[in-house]
């Protein structure tokens, strides 16, 4: 399936916003330093690498749906890390551990997850009593502008047949729904939020770059052939150099912090 693998050096390289924003959900947490933590979704590893360093006798167990994200963060981290960081190539909606962690921290994922119910079920199970889930991903109107010129695009007459009938592989929730459903789930102590997160590029180069890798490779990977992938997003950069500011992304980032209930 095209939205399971990722080009890992590209995004290795280009997801400061994610950094930037998953730095601030890490600033949050108050760790002894010996815990056992779930990344999940650990895309290369940027973020699990700050994870460790704020566990100097603790590890944690980074999984990804994608091989290629798995081989860049193994290769980022075991240098510096070793056997404190290990792999999996897990769905965070069927994880295999059962209480096995003190904490989950996942950001940039569970948007990709369109059923979130068993997601946090799953995370649920994987939790220890009194252990702890903090996570962020995109919610609410998140790239609503873009979703909207896509959807415009995907009716056009050499894209329709490729994508006219694909729906969009996301799961933008709102604070409300989402804590219900990690209620639902067993979680206490729920509290979710929506903040803005406006995310400038630089120029037309790294505007389609950015979207390729970070946002459109599912809908990119439908198309058959690079001259209408290349197509497709040069309409998407134009339309974007038009935007006030030029190159903007509308990103809204769902906050999310849960319990399990202590023994």
């Amino acid at each position: 399936m095209p939205s399971r693998e990722w080009d890992s050096t590209s995004y290795h390289r280009i997801s400061a916003p994610q950094v930037s924003w998953g730095t601030k959900v890490l600033s949050r947490l108050a760790l002894r330093g010996d815990e056992i933590l779930l990344d999940a979704g650990c895309g290369t590893g940027r973020l699990t690498a700050e994870l460790l360093n704020r566990l100097p006798q603790g590890r944690v167990v980074a999984v990804d749906l994608s091989q290629n994200m798995l081989h860049a963060a193994r290769q980022f981290l075991e240098p510096q890390f070793g056997k404190r960081a290990t792999f999996a190539a897990v769905d965070v909606q069927f994880l295999p551990f059962v209480r096995a962690f003190d904490g989950i921290f996942s950001t940039a994922t569970f948007h990709w997850v369109l059923d979130h119910p068993p997601l946090f079920r799953s995370l649920f199970r994987a939790l220890r009593p009194g252990g702890w889930l903090y996570a962020q991903c995109g919610g609410g109107p998140n790239l609503a502008r873009l979703r909207q010129r896509v959807a415009i695009l995907k009716r056009r007459p050499e894209y329709t047949s490729f994508l006219g009938s694909y729906n969009d592989p996301w799961c933008f929730s709102d604070p409300e729904t989402a804590a219900q459903q990690l209620r639902e789930a067993g979680f206490v102590q729920v509290e979710t939020s929506l903040e803005a997160a406006p995310t400038l590029l630089d120029d037309a180069a790294h505007y389609a770059e950015f979207v390729s890798t970070a946002i459109l490779h599912p809908h990119l990977g439908r198309l058959p052939d690079a001259g209408l992938r290349q197509q497709f997003l040069q309409e998407v950069t134009q339309q974007a150099a038009e935007d006030d500011p030029p190159f903007s992304l509308d990103y809204w980032r769902l906050n999310l912090s849960a319990r399990v209930p202590a023994a």
